[in-house]
């Protein structure tokens, strides 16, 4: 983060509250103005005291305050920052935001803002799960709200799933990413990476063999350039990079929905290996060996991501870019899979096993697109990446 960088700081109410103190530090420690506005609710679970202690800083609370409208007015401060991060931000705070609503400080400041605005969500599992805090987020991503979390673990009321507010750290570097100067500023990109786990029963599943290490660079290289990155990822053996926002998913039917939901976005990079079939009828309990033999399994198709985002008439990506991983043919496979998913570009790559590429640390692959294809010579995975991303910049520049 670049030294003195102004961050309004908006603290809404809710048990993580008490995660905006350790924020306040971690943002004065990288050399961050920190100017603190805390909620009637959140008053109620941080002090006045205890933030303004740790900012350095006035605390502002009050709408129609006559000292703080002569000292700063609430036009003015809403735009007096490099970034505008809500954490936490409540169900109340981004039913305002996504609905235009301003009958407070920290809503009034919200709508009154040409800053960039991060927020970080936090509330009950069954909060975050309604159909109207979902349709709320739809409408604040589209209003290039950048997202960071939640996160899945167990909450202060008993309950276990996603709602819990991402870490002091995990909002550092988000807000790092949205601070970034880079040709992606600006822009929103999914990226979907690692494998599918297709349950037989509770412990047995169909997977391919992909590490994630490709796609998680790519994402990396992304948000460097600037860009919001939401994050889809199978189970993956590396973990998700800093930065972005982090959807996990187990199968390829939640991959599906996660990619949708997801929408719109300006680019998508489709690096995940998904698997092409699915039991049709998973047991819920163990299969066992018996005397009849092996078990009958019937399978059905998943759905195909890829083609369904490049064949949307409505919404679709400026540029869909896919992956091919191939064994033998390689160019000539990948040609014809770009045709019939009807994606803008694929990433072809030689996975069979005499090349160490699938799960190992270098990658070799041929950028195909309408203009042809291009080989890419053998280098590390993180270097793909980059050049990758240089790319999709250039592309995106191109079509503004």
């Amino acid at each position: 983060m670049p030294a003195s960088k102004r961050i309004l700081l908006i603290i809404g109410g809710g048990i993580a509250a008490y995660k905006s103190l350790e924020l306040i530090r971690r943002l004065q420690d990288r050399g961050a103005l920190v100017t603190p506005v805390l909620t009637r609710a959140g008053e109620e679970f941080v002090t006045p005291l205890s933030v303004s202690g740790l900012a350095g800083q006035k605390v502002y609370r009050d709408l129609f305050d006559l000292g703080d409208e002569a000292e700063m007015g609430h036009i003015q401060l809403s735009r007096s920052a490099d970034l505008v991060v809500v954490a936490p931000a409540t169900a109340d705070l981004m039913g305002k935001m996504a609905n235009g609503l301003a009958n407070d400080l920290a809503s009034t400041l919200l709508m009154a803002t040409d800053t960039p605005v991060l927020i970080a969500p936090a509330m009950n599992v069954r909060m975050w799960q309604h159909p109207a805090m979902q349709r709320n987020l739809v409408q604040l991503r589209a209003d290039g709200i950048r997202v960071v979390g939640p996160n899945d673990g167990s909450m202060a009321c008993g309950e276990f799933g996603p709602g819990r507010m991402a870490e002091p750290m995990e909002i550092i570097a988000a807000i790092d990413a949205a601070l970034a100067e880079g040709p992606l500023r600006g822009r929103r990109v999914l990226v979907t990476s690692g494998p599918t786990h297709e349950p037989i029963d509770p412990v047995r599943y169909i997977a391919n063999r992909s590490s994630g290490s490709q796609g998680t660079a790519v994402a990396r290289a992304l948000a460097g350039l600037g860009a919001e990155v939401v994050f889809v990822t199978g189970p993956a053996d590396v973990p998700p990079p800093e930065g972005v926002q982090v959807v996990r998913v187990q199968t390829a039917q939640q991959m599906a929905e996660a990619v949708h939901d997801a929408l719109p976005v300006d680019a998508g990079v489709f690096a995940a290996a998904v698997a092409d079939w699915r039991v049709a009828s998973a047991s819920d309990r163990k299969l066992k060996k018996t005397r009849d033999g092996m078990p009958k399994l019937e399978f059905a198709e998943n759905p195909d991501i890829l083609a369904s985002v490049s064949r949307m008439t409505r919404g679709r990506p400026g540029l869909v870019v896919g992956f091919a991983a191939e064994t033998d043919d390689v160019l000539d496979n990948a040609t014809a899979k770009r045709l019939r998913k009807g994606c803008d570009w694929i990433v072809a790559n030689d996975v069979s096993p005499a090349t160490g590429i699938m799960g190992g640390s270098e990658n070799a692959v041929v950028l195909i697109s309408d203009k042809g294809a291009e080989t890419w010579p053998r280098m590390d995975k993180d270097a793909v990446a980059r050049r990758l991303a240089d790319r999709i910049a250039q592309a995106l520049g191109a079509s503004n």
